[in-house]
């Protein structure tokens, strides 16, 4: 696949190196020499990079955008990813994707409008983080929470701690055929794990957990969570756009302060969020006694969501020497989510990686309705829909060899979600979630795809996260 990213930023760098270790032919359009060296030289990466502005005609005609299959802008300005995906469109680019700080633009009623113009997926990363948050927030047990086909089936990422019922069984017996739940991925120390039934669940592992809302309680109570308190205050270091739509998503009975250093920032705030509900506070989020002062100690969850990654890990770390059981850290370099994990901050959360989830599944042949990236555990899930005549709707999954680092975590049938064991078969127009290590999606995706099928058209599921 021909994908040309424009912006060679945080967001467009961590994308191309992603998408150039699966042979696609990758082209990064960026006018500052000082950035495209930088990814080239970072590592042995298949890619070419032209140093022009990505709304050039000239340009995007040498990148050779009439043959593109993707084109991705991702430049730090909005107003530039529309117009140049809209000039990539007209010269000839088959689907293009635009990062955008606009909640508006995000909204259903406005899709049409922004496919007459060209671009056919909109991705506004700050927005897609802040649902992952929230989620995370209404079950305070849980490390990562991602519901497919409309809660049909849930996935939970759990860190295991003494409590827990699971600890030292090999899965062939902790998760019979009949069980209403399956573990789809482990964390083990720095290592991921696709289990098999000869797998065991340790202490510290990040276990994986695939099943109904139906037995979301049993899995709580199988994991030791059920003395962990529901999240009604909550703190939030940094005051960003990550922040306002953290309190600006929230239900009504969460109550939130924002603590800002900005006074400046601390007004414009004051009149971005709803101030019956949410209250603004300057100060550092990193002085104790302010969070003392504040409330800490009544508070169930602490959010740092500042733009330095440094600031959040150590203001998480003090929330939780200050009780706090729950914490989220915004960590915007990958290379500090491993010491994080290890460091037991709580959930973890980088944008990038947020959105390469939504970019990504535009590369797949298969119909693809969702798809997240497990950042902790270097794995991804994805939600397939077997195609007619597709090979996985052909014998029994017992039948049928999956690649190594892949297994299936449920299905939904009639809205109706269930565990897959290896007497399932699979019919056309079940949605099926997929779990494998970080990359390897791309080697199943034939399992699901229809006859003859070509590049991903089905987009409507992530324009809106």
């Amino acid at each position: 696949m021909k994908i040309i990213i424009a912006g060679a930023g945080a967001v467009g760098t961590h994308l191309a190196k992603l998408l150039s270790t699966e042979n696609h032919n990758i082209t990064v359009i960026d006018e500052s020499p000082e950035k495209t060296e930088a990814l080239t030289q970072a590592g042995n990466y298949d890619l070419i990079t032209f140093n022009n502005p990505p709304t050039s005609i000239m340009a995007l005609k040498e990148a050779g955008v009439s043959q593109t299959d993707l084109f991705i802008a991702v430049t730090p300005h909005e107003t530039r990813n529309i117009t140049c995906c809209m000039l990539a469109h007209k010269l000839g680019a088959k689907k293009t994707v635009a990062r955008v700080d606009n909640a508006e633009y995000m909204q259903r009623q406005h899709q049409e409008f922004f496919m007459q113009l060209g671009i056919d997926s909109l991705i506004y990363p700050e927005q897609l983080a802040a649902r992952e948050i929230i989620d995370g927030l209404k079950r305070s047990w849980v490390r990562q929470y991602w519901e497919v086909h409309d809660g049909a089936l849930v996935m939970l990422g759990i860190k295991l701690r003494e409590t827990a019922k699971v600890l030292n069984i090999a899965l062939r017996d902790l998760c019979p055929p009949n069980s209403p739940y399956h573990i789809v991925a482990i964390k083990h120390n720095n290592e991921t794990i696709i289990p098999s039934g000869r797998d065991e669940l340790k202490l510290g592992d990040i276990a994986y957990f695939m099943t109904t809302k139906k037995y979301i309680p049993y899995i709580r109570e199988l994991v030791g969570k059920e003395d962990y308190a529901d999240v009604k205050n909550v703190l939030i270091m940094g005051g960003g756009r990550t922040s306002v739509h953290v309190a600006n998503m929230k239900p009504d009975y969460m109550s939130i302060k924002i603590i800002e250093q900005s006074a400046e920032r601390c007004t414009r705030l004051n009149d971005l969020v709803n101030t019956d509900d949410i209250m603004v506070i300057q100060g550092d989020g990193r002085d104790t006694q302010l969070l003392i002062d504040e409330g800490i100690r009544d508070t169930q969850a602490f959010c740092a969501l500042s733009p330095e990654t440094e600031t959040n890990i150590l203001a998480c770390l003090a929330a939780k020497r200050l009780g706090v059981r729950k914490t989220v850290a915004l960590c915007e370099n990958t290379d500090y989510i491993d010491m994080a994990e290890k460091l037991d901050i709580g959930t973890i959360l980088n944008k990038k990686t947020i959105a390469a989830s939504h970019i990504y599944q535009m590369m797949l042949n298969a119909d693809v309705n969702n798809m997240k990236c497990l950042n902790v555990a270097n794995a991804d899930v994805a939600e397939f829909i077997a195609g007619e005549d597709s090979p996985i709707t052909q014998s029994p999954i017992r039948d049928i060899r999956l690649p190594e680092g892949v297994t299936l975590g449920g299905l939904v049938r009639n809205n109706v979600g269930s565990p897959i064991n290896g007497d399932t078969l699979i019919q056309p127009g079940d949605s099926v979630v997929v779990f494998c290590r970080s990359g390897y999606i791309k080697k199943i995706d034939y399992l699901f795809r229809k006859p003859n099928g070509g590049i991903l058209n089905k987009i409507t599921s992530f324009i809106h996260g």
